[in-house]
């Protein structure tokens, strides 16, 4: 492990507290890079994004997409527990923390919009950020590109059907732009880049110094991206931090006990099933982690800028980071015990 891998988690406290110290003291920062925004897409973000999953990208070889087929039980895991578990556990969390547990500390109207929002979070596993959690598991590229595609378009037709059930209502508005442009610029761009890379660097160079060479040059820029994004979105953010300190903290307690009680839900699973580590860990932290930025967008659209709602959304985006590193940490640790089970199967 390099230097910052080791120390990862010191670097993300040092760039949440520089991105709201940067929104505070260099307010037009956040202003001019927040409003470069497409579809609730907002590009500067997208762009860093784009920069910390190319590497990954670069890993694939499609011939080695084609033997996911061989392995169903990873895709399993991965869909049953984002698609019939998590939106429920979510809504079950948030409505047990917020709306009764919480409930002499939070306003009835309010701690519904803070339901909602965890209802949004729930309903869209991640896209983009579990390609980074998959590169700190040494996780499968190609079996998490392929868990994370299928689940992108289960998400067209699920996610609006789900959200409305949960909420109660029938005319759940979904932002079908931000979800669109999301898939193009985090999966679609950086994977057709870096497969042309990836295919003329070869030619050019051979595979062994692609390898050992390039691959390990740029290995570094996956986690510098994955720290300039948190400095920007915390920059976005910081007013609405220093505003609601005791609601941030009630808001971050049911989040933070699903995303660890669906880590082990699909995890467990995937330990007792045999599943190799490399399609286990990867499986797990996509269930675990949340497609934020288009609950955001869903948040602002149906709710308001200033609802309970959109708030709720952007503890997700506080949370989830720190609480993902510590799950690939511990995701990590068990890979010995994991691949001796797994080995008794043969393969999964």
């Amino acid at each position: 492990m390099g230097i910052f891998e080791r120390y990862l988690s010191v670097w993300v406290a040092l760039c949440i507290v520089a991105g709201v110290a940067i929104g505070q003291l260099i307010p037009m920062v956040p202003e001019v890079l927040g409003g470069m925004t497409v579809a609730q897409v907002n590009l500067p973000v997208a762009v860093l994004i784009w920069a910390m999953i190319f590497p990954m990208m670069l890993q694939i070889d499609f011939a080695s997409i084609l033997g996911v087929r061989r392995q169903p039980k990873g895709l399993t895991v991965t869909l049953v527990t984002n698609w019939l578990i998590k939106p429920f556990t979510m809504f079950f969390f948030a409505w047990l923390f917020l709306q009764v547990l919480f409930a002499p500390l939070i306003e009835a109207g309010l701690a519904r919009e803070y339901v909602a929002g965890a209802i949004l979070l729930g309903a869209a596993p991640c896209t983009a950020m579990v390609f980074v959690w998959s590169h700190l598991t040494r996780g499968d590229p190609a079996y998490t590109l392929v868990q994370v595609a299928v689940n992108d378009l289960i998400m067209l037709f699920a996610f609006a059907p789900i959200v409305a059930l949960l909420l109660g209502v029938s005319d759940i508005f979904v932002p079908w732009d931000t979800l669109l442009l999301s898939v193009v610029l985090y999966i679609v761009i950086p994977l057709v880049a870096g497969y042309l890379t990836r295919i003329t660097l070869i030619r050019k160079k051979g595979a062994v110094w692609f390898d050992t060479v390039f691959l390990r040059r740029l290995g570094p820029f996956t986690i510098l991206g994955l720290l300039a994004t948190l400095v920007l979105l915390f920059s976005f953010q910081g007013e609405v931090i220093l505003n609601n300190p005791l609601h941030i903290a009630l808001i971050a307690v049911p989040l933070i006990i699903q995303t660890f009680f669906v880590f082990a839900v699909a995890y467990g699973w995937a330990y007792a099933w045999r599943i190799p580590h490399e399609v286990a860990a990867p499986a797990g932290l996509i269930g675990a982690s949340n497609f934020f930025e288009l609950a955001v967008a869903a948040a602002i659209v149906l709710f308001g800028v200033t609802s309970g709602a959109a708030l709720a959304t952007v503890v997700g985006v506080l949370v989830e980071v720190p609480v993902m590193l510590a799950l690939v940490r511990f995701a990590n640790s068990s890979r010995d015990k994991f691949a001796l089970r797994a080995a008794g199967a043969g393969g999964a």
